[in-house]
């Protein structure tokens, strides 16, 4: 198969059919035309490119056609969800976090408000965390929140 050669030329008046036939006659083949003319009406909105952030606790996958598990995101999430199933305020939780050496994917630590804005995201995988065994046998593993730093019935608003 032979290589085809493209030219965009600027065109700056009327094409002449003398200047067809020129470029006809050095093998040349028509295939396309431009037009563009002035006009009142607004431009017409790009077509914005699709990007999405991968949700947390997700990774793309080796062969980069399907989402899986991101082991220590997901460990972030579950040690999340059980001092907020305690009841711990969103602060202890990211000091907890913290402490343990966890960072956000933007390598930060941990604040109440970066854990306020994961929330949606730890209500949707949820009820996977809380149906599988390992939630089971962790809840009996996992440290809890010292009795002096859990909050009282007052602080919870009860």
């Amino acid at each position: 198969m032979a290589n085809k050669k493209r030219l965009w030329e600027p065109v700056s008046g009327p094409l002449s059919p003398e200047y067809l036939t020129e470029r006809i006659t050095a093998g040349w083949r028509l295939v396309g035309i431009e037009w563009e003319r002035e006009t009142t009406e607004a431009p017409a909105l790009a077509r914005e490119e699709w990007i999405e952030e991968i949700p947390y606790g997700l990774r793309l996958s080796p062969d980069c056609a399907r989402l899986v598990g991101n082991p220590s995101e997901t460990d972030i999430i579950v040690n999340a969800l059980d001092m907020i199933v305690e009841d711990c305020p969103l602060s202890l939780v990211a000091d907890h976090l913290n402490q343990r050496g966890y960072r956000t994917r933007a390598g930060t630590d941990w604040t109440a408000g970066a854990l306020f804005e994961l929330l949606p995201r730890m209500i949707q995988v949820a009820p996977r965390v809380f149906a599988s065994e390992e939630w089971l046998s962790r809840r009996l593993r996992l440290p809890k929140a010292p009795p002096d730093q859990r909050p009282t019935q007052s602080q919870r608003g009860t």
